[in-house]
């Protein structure tokens, strides 16, 4: 099993919505067979069957790369709902959603051509996951340090800092402190269904 499977079964860890029967209504809807969406996402498709049935649960780079494909957002494969797209998200109506040791609070409205979020990253989760995947991504440094691999080049982001980069660079986080890392975060929406995407341990370990 890959390092983007490594996801902890039902009834384990942080709780999530009922996001299995979600998985599975969107994935028809593009017209993805399990197969091809387990491939595209680097994933088996007996891993697949099992988030869409509820045997297991996806951590937060597994309800982004599906989001992806599905040409969705984290939200509605989560089940929310926004009734209309307001420009104002206020800070009282962020709810965390808590997935693979990640919290996150979504930062923007749904149905958008960008994702905005806030994340808090935890010491020592999902450090080993590196992404390849066609959009932009960028993300602002609010608190502790971040470890980020683009390529083969490793940076340290302080408070403060900031990275914009194309997605199809390789590129991996993992916070660099005990306390761990919360930033902002803003990706591209994908809008085809069969856009490659691309998940799994890199080679070696960060400097």
């Amino acid at each position: 099993m890959n390092a983007s499977e490594a996801s902890p079964p039902a009834g384990e860890g942080d709780d999530l919505p009922a996001v299995a029967p979600q998985l599975r209504a969107l994935r028809r809807r593009t017209g993805l067979t399990l197969e091809a969406a387990a491939r595209t996402a680097g994933l088996s498709p007996a891993h697949l069957s099992r988030l869409e049935t509820g045997g297991r649960q996806p951590s937060l780079p597994m309800l982004l790369a599906l989001a992806r494909i599905y040409g969705t957002t984290v939200s509605e494969l989560l089940g929310e709902r926004v009734a209309d797209r307001d420009a104002i998200v206020r800070a009282a109506d962020m709810e965390p959603t808590r997935a693979g040791g990640w919290t996150y609070f979504q930062a923007g409205a749904s149905g958008r051509g960008m994702q905005a979020l806030r994340v808090r990253v935890p010491y020592g989760t999902q450090g080993d996951i590196v992404r390849v995947h066609p959009g932009e991504e960028w993300l602002h440094i609010l608190k502790g340090r971040l470890r980020l691999r683009l390529g083969d080049t490793a940076h340290l982001l302080a408070p403060g800092d900031s990275a914009h980069f194309d997605s199809l660079t390789p590129h991996r986080l993992a916070a660099e402190d005990q306390d761990g890392v919360e930033l902002l975060f803003v990706h591209t929406l994908l809008q085809s269904p069969t856009a490659a995407l691309c998940l799994g341990p890199l080679t070696g370990e960060l400097p």
